[in-house]
């Protein structure tokens, strides 16, 4: 038996390596899928994008070489500080506004007993709309004169402002309207308002806590890894934001002086591709916005090591 031992060791050894090998190539095979369409149509388009974010390149000839001559002129683009004003203001406004109204309409709906079925799919139904829709609503609902919004404050004696005109009331108006969307944020914070321990609210009562410090101390301690999940996607979303103000105020061609006040980044860097094909400008544009939005990520990645609770975590 001790002769064969090592002769046996030898043979499992192999077999066991084998199966290690068929099952890499079984792994490898089913995200290959994955791999290609990552490597077609996300990691080559990005390396892409940075070279010819070097050059000078308008589709209909060659690329040429320019180095950092782009990067040097959208500091001296008044436009490119307009666009990231306006895109600041409308993403520090809307992404709290964002998630206090999903906050709340999540907690209405923890709520709502039976009927948390129905409001849940009629809550997440305008998610469906198209983009297009939302922004050609966008300037029905405000319009200055028989708009929806000011019909609805005429009825209560209040003169509404020229929504989609008067540029002091054009990105309030786009914000008010973002919240259309607000469905899929709010399912996900019901789940997690779903997911916080009876035990909490009842050991809370017991030490004399009242709704808003049940509220204060437990529910979103409990929920601060969704409340974080929510504030990081919509806080890139907002910095991207693009169709629905498109549409509004650009898509048909028209030039108004509203227009600058919704100019946000994106737009910007869509007009400088598709509108004046300067694609090379339009490179650097791009990577100027991957860089802004992956430092504020960080920020709040650091950020979250105090504010989320993660269960299981020592503090």
């Amino acid at each position: 038996m001790t002769a064969l031992t090592g002769p046996l060791a030898r043979v499992r050894a192999q077999v066991s390596t084998r199966s290690q090998r068929r099952d890499l190539r079984a792994a490898l095979l089913f995200i290959s899928p994955w791999a290609v369409g990552f490597l077609v149509f996300t990691a080559w388009p990005l390396l892409y994008s940075a070279y010819l974010s070097l050059t000078d390149y308008d589709v209909l000839n060659d690329p040429s070489f320019i180095g950092l001559e782009n990067y040097r002129t959208l500091l001296e683009d008044d436009k490119i500080a307009l666009s990231l004003r306006n895109t600041i203001f409308y993403t520090v406004i809307q992404v709290p506004a964002y998630v206090l109204v999903s906050l709340g309409l999540a907690m209405l709906l923890n709520q709502a007993g039976r009927a948390a079925g129905f409001f849940r799919t009629a809550f997440y139904l305008p998610n469906m709309t198209p983009p297009v829709a939302v922004g050609v609503l966008l300037l029905l609902i405000f319009n200055g004169q028989n708009g929806l919004i000011n019909e609805v404050l005429g009825f209560f004696g209040i003169d509404g402002p020229s929504w989609t005109t008067d540029p002091n009331w054009v990105k309030p108006a786009i914000i008010v309207m973002s919240l259309w969307s607000v469905g899929g944020s709010v399912i996900i914070l019901l789940a997690a308002l779903r997911n916080v321990p009876t035990e909490l609210y009842d050991a809370a009562r017991v030490d004399g806590a009242g709704p808003w410090q049940r509220t204060w101390s437990v529910t979103l301690p409990m929920i601060s890894p969704a409340l974080f999940f929510v504030t990081v996607v919509n806080t890139i979303a907002a910095f991207q934001t693009f169709t629905e103000t498109y549409t509004a105020f650009f898509g048909s061609g028209n030039s108004t002086y509203s227009n600058d006040a919704a100019l946000f980044f994106s737009i910007y860097l869509f007009q400088q591709a598709f509108q004046f094909l300067n694609m090379g400008y339009a490179s650097a544009m791009a990577w100027v916005l991957f860089v802004i939005i992956m430092v504020i990520t960080v920020i709040q990645l650091r950020v979250s090591r105090r504010l989320v609770y993660l269960e299981g975590e020592q503090r």
